[in-house]
């Protein structure tokens, strides 16, 4: 097994970083999904919107990403590519969870939740009454996203929250780029009706996915991995 030094972090392009989880390279793992387990995260909470659910959806996909990791072939980022596997995995079951749904004659009911305790994370330094009306902006904006169709809603986030190009955003939903810049301008219009323009410096601070949770994150799809690696 190859060992992923400390200085390597920075410099291995994602190929090499696919061929060193290929070969069950476990600090490549961690490194990888250190990068982003936020991301997908966020990704997977815009389309079920329920947290247990997405952290479920990003291990799985995390799971069917490395075992398909001699498929990628660089063509777009490894981030890119995951991404699109952990929306594949939120949209499947979300329909699963829909079909249930129907069947039992109910009306499925989405909620967002627990994400407030954790909004103010790493803002220990600010004052109370800093971090009390950032909270309160950032439960807003939470709110105002939520309200969003689940097309535009999932745009928004990658491109607004988590900074990615359009094409990149394009290549993760599997839909055109002219169709992101469509439903993005539509967000941001839908946003704008119910939210001061001054609100918009909060975004970053919304669905926070870091530290802790990060973490935690990182060491349950380790387990999963060295297990199925005992199984090879």
């Amino acid at each position: 097994m190859m060992k992923l030094e400390k200085s390597d972090q920075t410099t291995l392009s994602d190929l090499e970083l696919a061929s060193r989880i290929a070969a069950r390279d476990i600090a490549a793992v961690r490194l990888v999904t250190g990068r982003n387990n936020q991301r997908l995260y966020r990704t997977a909470c815009s389309i079920l919107k329920d947290r247990s659910e997405a952290e479920e959806a990003v291990q799985d996909g995390y799971m069917k990403a490395f075992n398909a990791i001699k498929t990628f072939v660089g063509t777009s980022s490894l981030s890119t590519w995951l991404t699109r596997i952990v929306v594949n995995e939120a949209l499947d079951r979300r329909r699963r969870a829909q079909r249930r749904s129907r069947m039992l004659n109910q009306e499925s009911v989405v909620v967002m939740e627990e994400y407030r305790e954790k909004l103010m994370a790493g803002s220990a330094s600010q004052s109370p009454e800093m971090a009390l009306m950032r909270r309160q902006i950032a439960k807003l904006l939470e709110a105002a996203i939520a309200r969003l169709p689940d097309t535009f809603r999932s745009v928004f986030v990658l491109r607004e929250i988590e900074g990615l190009s359009v094409e990149d955003t394009a290549e993760a939903l599997q839909i055109p780029g002219e169709t992101v810049k469509t439903r993005l301008f539509r967000a941001r219009r839908r946003l704008q009706k119910e939210l001061d323009p001054e609100l918009c410096g909060a975004l970053s601070e919304t669905f926070p996915f870091a530290g802790a949770d990060c973490e935690a994150m990182t060491e349950r799809v380790l387990t999963k991995f060295c297990r199925a690696a005992k199984t090879i």
